[in-house]
């Protein structure tokens, strides 16, 4: 949507009559018009390219953990130490909330 807007503003400023009077200005409007629907042109290549196949994303992500395991396999080990991490996290919150008796500081420093 943003490279739509600026192709618009460009167009809009090549139909300006400053361009007319300045050949400066014009050509300046110009180079910007053309980097904008280059921009453009850009954008709409990379929708594309996710949105293959009915708009599947998730094909893609299949292909890429089908090229690259290991990379698959380090995501979810990710995932699971930060679960682990997580459960852990909140069991240290349980026992500093407690009355500090021997067996609470015992168990908060294993």
């Amino acid at each position: 949507a943003m490279s739509k807007s600026a192709v618009k503003i460009s167009s809009d400023l090549l139909s300006n009559p400053l361009c007319e009077q300045e050949p400066s200005f014009l050509e300046m409007v110009t180079a910007f018009d053309t980097a904008m629907k280059r921009m453009d042109s850009f954008n709409q290549e990379k929708v594309e390219w996710l949105w293959l196949e009915n708009g599947s994303a998730g094909r893609i992500m299949k292909l890429f953990s089908s090229v690259f395991p290991s990379l698959n396999m380090a995501v979810k080990r990710r995932e699971q130490t930060l679960q682990d991490y997580k459960r852990l996290q909140s069991k240290v919150e349980k026992y500093e909330e407690k009355e500090r008796t021997g067996p609470v500081l015992a168990k908060l420093h294993q």
